[in-house]
């Protein structure tokens, strides 16, 4: 790798995901920095701002789009690419307004996002949307965590008969 590697900001709380996207886009010629959570990609962007930037949208703690929001006022040149598990046009759109580059919904390779960078901000989004049962048990998830995984909390909060929920978390998606 030479002096003249692109930097690049990868900001996700999958550190395993990001191990593995870490060695793939080296592979590749960038120069990459990790963080795990905006809170710790900050201070990293602001000393020395990423040219390119892989951002997730969930994280613990603040927003990716918080991030990505960040990064664009540090330097409006930078290419950034949000990843998500929750993808949705609204939310996509949203990425695009702060100032991101594209969007992309997991899983994602880093032919993928390497491709993403290259598109420009104005273009048609292309939003990888998951089938609506994926989209329905990823919601039910992340609500379940919110509530502490306690099902009456989550029926509630999702408008939903407990029993009934009980029976959606019975079947997981299938794997495509």
């Amino acid at each position: 790798m030479t002096e003249q590697a692109a930097t690049l900001l990868l900001t996700d709380d999958d550190h395993t995901f990001c191990r593995v996207l870490k060695q793939a886009l080296e592979k590749r010629g960038y120069r990459v920095t990790l963080a795990h959570s905006v809170e710790q990609a900050m201070p990293l962007a602001q000393a020395n701002p990423p040219e390119y930037a892989v951002v997730d949208l969930k994280m613990a703690g603040a927003s990716g789009l918080v991030l990505v929001r960040e990064l664009y006022k540090l330097d409006p040149n930078t290419r950034i690419v949000v990843l998500t598990g929750y993808a949705s046009i609204a939310t996509a759109v949203e990425a695009i307004k702060l100032g991101a580059t594209q969007y992309l919904a997991k899983p994602a390779n880093a032919d993928e996002i390497v491709a993403a960078f290259g598109h420009a901000a104005n273009s048609d989004v292309p939003v990888k949307v998951l089938p609506v049962h994926k989209l329905e048990w990823e919601h039910i998830q992340r609500v379940m965590r919110e509530n502490d995984d306690n099902i009456s909390a989550t029926a509630r909060a999702l408008n939903m008969h407990r029993r009934t929920l009980q029976r959606k978390l019975a079947k997981p998606p299938l794997h495509d």
